[in-house]
């Protein structure tokens, strides 16, 4: 018979085991990605898989981002990373400002209808996204609005990270604002100065959040971008896909170059992102 100590480090381990299958069943796709990126084409698909080659082509990276210089394409990749990176990072900064102002007003400010404001912010959660791409067409269009500010300028509001952030601030003791008020600080010195510090946390793992999307996203830029020198990496890595359809290994190594950003920022804000959300779900 095992004793209980026994039987909770059975279990333990082979819970364990059994997390660790699917981590790798998740995580196979991506090595296979990273292998066949470094193969030819006539390797890619030779069964039984070799997972680590004999031989290595780095060139098939090099011909990816020199894409552009063969001949006049729909896309060019370096300079959709770039159009990438340029809109993830200015929508990071303007939303975690906005959720965190909106945030804090909703949290710790009293004035009239403030409940009732924010139910009905809260309320346009339920409307899909893609039911509102027409009418922001519409009045980019009639306002002249083109380019990448049309994929800023929505994004510099989020509806989630006002929440997240609301959230978070209503489980900071109201002695902090009050004791910054007897001092005589004003509501914006308050919240940089006491309020910001505090939640660190859960704005960094807002602004992994709103990266990961801007990083992603695939339909606004498809709706609203015509001009294939603003195409970002999504629309770009559909059209070298579509071009380039026989040379998986070009492909693969696209889709790696295209995984970089988003694999560091994880690294990097992952457990901001588990503490902030966490945080933010114990009180309501």
């Amino acid at each position: 018979m095992l004793t209980n100590r026994a039987r909770k480090n059975f279990f333990r381990i082979l819970f364990t085991i059994i997390i660790g299958a699917f981590a790798l069943t998740m995580i196979t796709p991506f090595l296979w990605m990273l292998s066949a990126s470094m193969k030819r084409a006539l390797d890619v698909m030779a069964l039984p898989i070799d997972w680590i080659p004999d031989y290595f082509y780095p060139d098939n990276y090099m011909k990816v981002w020199n894409i552009g210089d063969r001949a006049v394409r729909d896309y060019h990749f370096g300079l959709a990373y770039f159009n990438s990176l340029k809109v993830a990072f200015v929508n990071l900064a303007g939303s975690v400002l906005t959720s965190t102002l909106a945030g804090y007003a909703f949290a710790k400010l009293k004035f009239k209808g403030r409940d009732l404001l924010f139910l009905l912010y809260l309320g346009t959660m339920m409307i899909p996204s893609q039911v509102t791409l027409i009418p922001k067409f519409a009045i980019f269009n009639a306002l002249g609005i083109k380019g990448h500010l049309t994929l800023i300028l929505p994004g510099l509001v989020t509806i989630t990270g006002t929440f997240l952030m609301r959230q978070y601030f209503m489980q900071i003791p109201d002695e902090l604002r009050e004791s910054g008020v007897v001092d005589g600080a004003s509501e914006f010195k308050i919240w940089a100065h006491i309020m910001v510090p505090v939640a660190k946390p859960s704005m960094a793992s807002l602004a992994m959040i709103v990266f990961l999307w801007n990083w992603n996203a695939y339909l606004e830029p498809l709706v609203f971008l015509s001009n294939w020198r603003q195409y970002t990496i999504p629309l770009a890595l559909t059209n070298f896909i579509e071009e380039s359809v026989t040379e998986y290994n070009l492909v693969m190594a696209a889709a790696s170059s295209a995984l970089i950003p988003a694999f560091i920022v994880f690294l990097l804000g992952q457990k901001f992102f588990i503490k902030g959300l966490v945080a933010g779900a114990v009180k309501g």
